[in-house]
C-alpha cells in the first residue's frame, strides 16, 4: 500500500501538470538505472540496446522498453544483481508487469481496460462453453443436430448469410480496437524513439525480427530460457508453430471467402483444394503450437513473467487449442451424423476466441510489433548521448 508520502508526492506532481508512474513503471525505471550501468546483458535481445542510449526513463520510455522484452529470460540468469541479491533486478518479470499495463492503458474503448484481468482461463472456457451451447440448441430446436441429411454441406446446417452476420462484426469490432490501441501506443512512443518516420529498410528489417523470432533466441542462437538456465529454441519454436498455424488456418477462410464471392464456388471444398490443404495444415500446426506452449507455460520457472497474467495466458492458449481440435475434428468428419454438432462447437470456440482476442494475450504480439518497428526506426539515427554499441 502507498504511504502517504506517495500520495501526497503523486498529488504534487499530477497538480503540476507532471506524469506519474505507477508502482510497477517505477520498479522498471530503477531495474534499468542498474542495468545501464552494468549492461552485461547488452546483446540479448533489442531492449538492452535501446536502453542504453537513455540515462532517464519515463512513461513512454518504459511502456516502450517493457514492449520490445520478449521475456526469453536470459538477462534474469546471466544478472549479478538476481533474487536474491538486495537489488533485486528482475527485468523479465517487471517488464511483464508493465506490458500488462499498458495492454490495459491503451485498450480501446479505455473503459473496457480491466478486461485484460478478469479475462482468465475460465472466462475463455465458459464463453466458448455457452456460445457452443447456445449452437447446440439452435440446431436441436431446428431438428439437424445430428441429421444425416445435411451431408458435408456446413451451409445446409448454418447459411451462410447467418454466419457471416454472427462473425463479421466480431472481427470488426476486434480488429478495430486491436488498432485504435496500437495506433494510440504508436503515437506515445515515437517521441521518445526519435520521432523520425518509419522507414523502408526500418520496416523491413522489423519484419524479419517478428516473422522469425529474432529475440527469442537468447541473443546467442541457443534459445532463450524457460524452467532453468539451461538454453532451449522450444519457445521459439512453439510459438512459430501456434503463429504460422493460425495464420495458415486465417488464410483457408480468407481464400474460401475469396473463392464464395470473387468466383461462386460454394464451400465445402475437396481435396487437394487450396482451403483445404491451408486448413489442415494450419489446424495440426497450431495443436502442435499450442501444446507446447502450454507445456512450457506450466513448467516456466516462477521468476520468469507476471504470474498474474498466467490465467490470461492460459485462456488464449486454451481457445488457440479448441479452435484446432474442434476445426480438425470438423474436417475429419465431414459428412457424418456429427458433423452439425461438431460445427456448431467449432463456431463457439472461434467465436469466443475473436470476442475476447482484443483484451487477452493477442494483444502482445501488436503491440511487440509496433515496439520493434520504432526500434529499427530509433537505431538508425545518431546515439544522442554517445554511448553503447549496437
Amino acid at each position: 500500500m502507498q504511504t502517504l508520502e506517495a500520495l501526497t508526492r503523486d498529488a504534487r506532481a499530477l497538480a503540476n501538470g507532471e506524469v506519474v508512474l505507477s508502482t510497477a513503471e517505477t520498479e522498471v525505471a530503477r531495474q534499468l538505472q542498474i542495468c545501464n550501468a552494468c549492461r552485461y546483458c547488452e546483446g540479448f535481445c533489442a531492449m538492452f540496446p535501446a536502453m542504453t542510449r537513455r540515462l532517464a526513463f519515463d512513461k513512454a520510455d518504459i511502456h516502450y522498453l517493457a514492449n520490445l522484452c520478449h521475456n526469453c529470460g536470459a538477462c534474469l540468469h546471466a544478472c549479478q544483481y538476481a533474487p536474491p541479491h538486495e537489488f533485486a533486478v528482475n527485468v523479465p518479470k517487471s517488464m511483464a508487469q508493465v506490458r500488462g499495463q499498458t495492454y490495459a492503458d491503451y485498450a480501446w474503448p479505455a473503459s473496457l481496460g480491466g478486461l485484460y484481468k478478469r479475462n482468465g482461463l475460465f472466462v475463455a472456457l465458459a464463453l466458448a462453453a455457452a456460445l457452443s451451447a447456445f449452437l447446440l440448441l439452435a440446431l436441436q430446436f431446428n431438428g439437424t443436430l445430428f441429421a444425416a441429411q445435411v451431408g458435408a454441406n456446413f451451409y445446409s446446417v448454418f447459411p451462410h448469410n447467418l454466419l457471416v452476420s454472427l462473425f463479421a462484426p466480431v472481427f470488426l469490432f476486434a480488429a478495430l480496437a486491436l488498432g485504435m490501441g496500437v495506433r494510440r501506443f504508436w503515437r506515445d512512443i515515437t517521441p521518445a524513439t526519435s520521432g523520425a518516420p518509419l522507414t523502408y529498410p526500418a520496416g523491413e528489417e522489423a519484419t524479419q525480427a517478428v516473422l522469425t523470432l529474432k529475440y527469442l533466441d537468447g541473443g546467442h542462437g541457443e534459445g532463450c530460457n524457460n524452467e532453468d538456465d539451461a538454453f532451449s529454441l522450444s519457445r521459439q519454436r512453439a510459438h512459430h508453430l501456434t503463429f504460422y498455424g493460425f495464420m495458415l488456418c486465417f488464410a483457408a477462410t480468407s481464400l474460401a471467402t475469396v473463392y464464395h464471392y470473387a468466383f461462386g464456388w460454394q464451400a465445402p471444398y475437396d481435396l487437394p483444394s487450396l482451403p483445404k490443404i491451408l486448413g489442415a495444415v494450419g489446424g495440426v500446426s497450431l495443436l502442435l503450437g499450442t501444446l507446447g506452449l502450454l507445456k512450457l507455460k506450466l513448467q516456466r520457472h516462477p521468476l520468469h513473467g507476471d504470474a498474474a497474467q498466467k490465467p490470461m495466458d492460459l485462456g488464449f492458449i486454451a481457445l488457440l487449442c479448441l479452435t484446432s481440435v474442434t476445426g480438425l475434428a470438423l474436417w475429419l468428419a465431414r459428412g457424418h451424423n456429427a458433423m452439425p454438432a461438431l460445427l456448431a462447437l467449432h463456431l463457439g470456440v472461434v467465436m469466443a476466441l475473436f470476442a475476447t482476442l482484443p483484451y487477452g494475450k493477442f494483444a502482445h504480439g501488436i503491440f511487440r510489433t509496433a515496439a520493434l518497428l520504432r526500434f529499427a526506426v530509433e537505431k538508425r539515427q545518431p546515439n544522442r548521448i554517445g554511448l553503447g554499441a549496437e
